[in-house]
């Protein structure tokens, strides 16, 4: 982890580092006190107050028993989580291969059972074509100079599409209008991929909504977000992906996804913005 004083993950480092300061302040105890109650060496309790280490899980519940702030144990570890990977830049994430990129969260999206996009950029990937996909992967590889095993990725991220038809996972989609339209790969594989979005809405695991471009809305544009369950938000930016863990965040992008999800068209509507952009093609 990059340790530069503008890095968003330093900082989320030291706003760990300073709750824990807050927690002795407010227990009226001091750093040394609070070391020799938990048998640690009182530079440990420095190098976390300053943010130059990341506590463990078992030092925060350490440290909130002995201030008695158990109940802050649970958003803290949940923090320190985020810090350790909230912000990894796309050329480090898949510095080794492409492929290895989609594969990294394979366990995730098997364990989790609500799936929740919201896209603003691209297609959401559980309902994207191979050609669709090997498109956006070619254009993404050559931005960020990444490995070009594009086949390898694109075999990757299309065996998770399987979800769609396996256990009990279910798939709640909203998608800006301008996605329709952006021409990311030729008009074939655009036609395609449109075509695939109709067969997708008949699923029934799946609800796809779309916001169209005219719509009334008291939320804005923003970037593309995917939600598990309640457990992890993902944001894609363009130069990282940001992972959020901490319970506040989640809830805050739950919130954000319930009103845009109301901004959208569903059903017969959401076809017929589809279909407009399918004769867009010719």
């Amino acid at each position: 982890m990059s340790t530069s004083p503008s890095s968003s993950a330093e900082q989320a480092r030291r706003a760990i580092g300073n709750r824990l300061r807050d927690l002795l302040r407010d227990a009226g105890l001091t750093a040394r006190a609070l070391a020799q109650a938990a048998g640690w060496d009182e530079s440990k309790c420095s190098r976390l107050i300053r943010g130059r280490t990341l506590p463990s899980d078992e030092d925060i519940r350490t440290w909130c028993r002995i201030c008695d702030a158990e109940g802050e144990a649970a958003d803290l570890i949940a923090a320190t989580r985020d810090a350790d990977s909230m912000y990894v830049e796309w050329r480090r994430l898949q510095r080794s291969s492409m492929k290895r990129l989609q594969e990294t969260r394979v366990s995730l999206y098997e364990q989790t059972r609500l799936f929740r996009f919201y896209c603003s950029s691209f297609m959401p990937w559980p309902l994207q074509t191979p050609g669709y996909m090997r498109a956006v992967l070619t254009s993404f590889a050559e931005f960020h100079e990444a490995p070009r095993d594009i086949d390898e990725a694109v075999e990757a991220r299309a065996a998770r599409t399987r979800l769609l038809y396996e256990g009990d996972h279910r798939f709640a989609m909203v998608v800006e209008e301008s996605v329709l339209y952006d021409r990311v790969a030729d008009d074939d594989v655009m036609a395609g991929q449109l075509g695939q979005l109709l067969e997708g809405m008949s699923l029934p695991s799946v609800s796809l909504g779309i916001i169209p471009f005219a719509a009334r809305r008291k939320l804005w544009t923003m970037e593309t977000f995917s939600i598990y369950d309640d457990q992890r938000v993902f944001v894609e930016m363009l130069s990282a992906a940001v992972t959020v863990t901490q319970p506040r965040e989640i809830a805050l992008y739950v919130k954000g996804f319930t009103e845009l999800a109301a901004h959208a068209v569903y059903g017969g509507k959401a076809r017929a913005l589809i279909t407009k952009a399918l004769g867009a093609l010719s």
